[in-house]
């Protein structure tokens, strides 16, 4: 299924959520553009298309794991997607939102708490400084260039855990230029929300670079 406006973004995201977690997004969306206008969190362009861009964008990635998957670890969630709409998603999984921007660290635990989301844990500093954990899940959209990402990551990663990285037009150069064990644990898959995004989707722990 291809996303083409509000309407049917709104409707994908139902797919994957209830009807509780439907009004946790309506929230969300509200709080996002509350505070767009006391920090740059999302390009004001993307405002008027929050659902597709950022909420329905983030909700495709729970077509790649189980339910039972967990913990979710989410590296510079930012503004909140993927890992925050995750969370209001899916309140009985586990997510460790990774964000070292202090003002944004800091909005992600109020919104959080605003939610209700006791399933919800914000790390505010540098992935670097996070201690190590066996996650079942890593994703992040905007965090770092595919080698750098691994390599930072790689200490919480086990032969199971699932990788979900949105990379848009470079998701594949970017899995091409991988050394060759790490390269073949992933691949990439369209998006459903821009037809020139893909997404790189793989499982276990790549080889130290």
């Amino acid at each position: 299924m291809t996303v083409h406006d509000e309407h049917e973004a709104r409707s994908f995201c139902a797919g994957y959520t209830d009807d509780e977690g439907l009004k946790r997004l309506d929230r969300l969306a509200v709080l996002m553009l509350a505070e767009n206008r006391v920090q740059n969190l999302i390009a004001k362009s993307s405002e008027e298309f929050l659902w597709r861009r950022h909420f329905a964008d983030s909700a495709q990635l729970l077509a790649y794991v189980s339910r039972k998957t967990s913990p979710w670890l989410d590296l510079g969630t930012g503004a909140g997607p993927p890992g925050l709409v995750i969370a209001a998603m899916r309140p009985d999984t586990v997510c460790v939102l990774v964000e070292s921007r202090r003002k944004r660290a800091e909005w992600l635990s109020r919104a959080a708490l605003e939610l209700g989301l006791t399933n919800c844990r914000v790390e505010g500093r540098k992935l670097e400084s996070v201690e190590s954990f066996s996650a079942g899940i890593i994703s992040a959209r905007a965090f770092a260039p595919l080698p750098k990402l691994l390599d930072l990551s790689a200490r919480f990663s086990t032969p199971d855990t699932m990788w979900l990285l949105p990379k848009g037009r470079s998701a594949g150069q970017e899995v091409q230029d991988l050394p060759t064990p790490s390269a073949a644990l992933f691949h990439v898959e369209q998006s459903a929300t821009d037809p020139q995004a893909g997404i790189i989707v793989g499982r276990g722990r790549p080889e130290p670079a």
